[in-house]
């Protein structure tokens, strides 16, 4: 049976995993979207879409929440005040951007998260306030499909 811990025992396996724009190989390069994918791919099996070429600025030009949109269709949406480990969260790195950045809940207490950040890897940091402000949106595995 898959489950939560299985999502945040997978996204461990890839800290230190250098940032690669567009990449999604586990300690060989990864970005944001690259480590989810890699996070669904051991979890959920084969991935749910072809992923489009992008670019760092992802869909901010056109002002679009392409990502957001994508995470609705394969992802369950909940109320970011229910964030639970193994969820995955959505963020908007400046107010007047697209939400173009995701993580993984690893801890609860104090509330941790994985993600992979530019000039950094794959790592794992405290949802402190500064971060918190940033969620937009928190979405869980539809692990009941499986």
């Amino acid at each position: 049976m898959r489950n939560k811990q299985e999502i945040v025992e997978e996204a461990r396996a890839w800290l230190g995993t250098p940032y690669v724009h567009q990449a999604s190989v586990r300690g060989a390069g990864a970005d944001c979207l690259g480590l989810l994918r890699g996070v669904w791919r051991a979890v959920m099996g084969h991935e749910p879409e072809a992923v489009p070429v992008y670019s760092m600025d992802w869909s901010e030009p056109q002002g679009e929440e392409r990502m957001w949109a994508v995470a609705r269709r394969h992802l369950i949406e909940k109320s970011p005040e229910d964030i639970t480990t193994g969820d995955v969260l959505l963020f908007r790195m400046r107010d007047s951007a697209v939400a173009k950045h995701l993580g993984i809940v690893s801890a609860p207490d104090p509330m941790r998260f994985i993600h992979a950040y530019t000039g950094h890897g794959v790592v794992e940091n405290t949802l402190s306030e500064p971060w918190r402000r940033r969620v937009v949106a928190c979405f869980e595995f539809p692990l009941e499909d499986l």
